[in-house]
């Protein structure tokens, strides 16, 4: 839409590259892992999850800017009603802020399963890893739901 922030527009665009160039890296690792292609799939699985980070910490970045609109909005609502209602402002914010946990998570997990030696990769204990991922599992099984319960 022509009043989207400019912004968040960009980060959405940047968030979208990063996943463009995720799928084909992991694709590429994984036909090397099958013996598909002769290359090493070491360097492939770090470009991939790494792309994976960078894809999360932009929605992340995205989210934050988007909650920081709404909170905006829901100031001036208070001074004039504006289109939205205040239910649908809480109700958009409680979503960013769903996204912006689930991908935290997430991003915890990509970083730890990058090359040793950047921040904590491959220091967490496969509790908290599966932990993790059954928070954004959980998440996306809420937020489909919610979405589910809206469209009917």
């Amino acid at each position: 839409p022509q009043d989207e922030d400019g912004l968040v527009r960009a980060l959405s665009v940047l968030c979208n590259v990063a996943n463009q160039l995720y799928y084909p890296c992991e694709h590429v690792a994984w036909a090397a892992d099958a013996g598909v292609i002769r290359v090493g799939s070491q360097k492939w699985w770090a470009l991939s999850t790494a792309l994976w980070a960078v894809s999360l910490l932009l929605g992340i970045l995205r989210s934050l800017r988007v909650l920081f609109l709404l909170r905006r909005k829901l100031r001036q609502h208070k001074r004039t009603p504006s289109a939205l209602s205040e239910k649908e402002v809480k109700a958009q914010a409680k979503t960013e802020v769903l996204s912006i946990l689930t991908n935290m998570a997430d991003l915890s997990n990509a970083i730890h399963w990058l090359p040793p030696g950047f921040l904590w990769a491959g220091r967490f204990p496969p509790w908290l890893v599966g932990l993790l991922g059954t928070m954004t599992s959980l998440s996306g099984i809420y937020q489909a739901s919610r979405r589910g319960n809206s469209e009917a």
